[in-house]
């Protein structure tokens, strides 16, 4: 199965592209907003650019997921397991909604996850540790580590494994095993 977004309003439409041959154009209907938009299956002429592009981000992500670390939203039901690197400073993590400047955000349809729900800031303490502060960004409904949630202006410092809920949203850190 293949997944489409939708130019207008990025909700996802699957496909069977097994059903389909290379160079043929299909037109999509999106059930949100109803815009009508077309593809192509197959081989664009771009894929070698493409796949040096996505060979030079990927080892980008890669350094900087070894350089600070990761959390891994685990969303019950909702949608898929997605690992997203971070990075030095603040990381304001929320939903992904077209427009949305926090640089921490993740696909979801959980209604209960904010567009700007919590923050994990990266720094490092005198020793030279990175050092991860998790703290909630006055949301609606709240920043839980383990059974306990997190008062207003609170900052808690979290380690590798903590898992941490947005709503119905399940969140891991993972740290980095660098020794500096």
């Amino acid at each position: 199965m293949k997944r489409v977004r939708c130019p207008k309003c990025d909700n996802y439409i699957t496909f069977d592209e097994t059903r389909y041959e290379a160079g043929q154009s299909l037109v999509f209907k999106c059930d949100q907003c109803g815009k009508e938009f077309g593809i192509r299956i197959g081989v664009s002429k771009l894929r070698q650019t493409q796949k040096e592009e996505n060979e030079t981000l990927n080892s980008q992500l890669s350094t900087l997921n070894s350089s600070c670390g990761s959390i891994v939203v685990i969303e019950n039901v909702f949608h898929y397991k997605q690992v997203i690197p971070l990075q030095m400073g603040d990381n304001v993590i929320g939903r992904y909604q077209k427009g949305n400047p926090i640089n921490t955000a993740f696909e979801t349809v959980d209604p209960s996850v904010d567009l700007n729900h919590c923050t994990i800031t990266v720094s490092r303490d005198k020793r030279g540790q990175l050092r991860y502060t998790l703290s909630d960004n006055n949301s609606n409904t709240g920043t839980f580590v383990g059974d306990v949630e997190l008062k207003p202006r609170e900052r808690r410092i979290i380690e590798d494994g903590t898992l941490f809920t947005l709503g119905a949203t399940s969140i891991i850190l993972h740290t980095t095993t660098e020794e500096s």
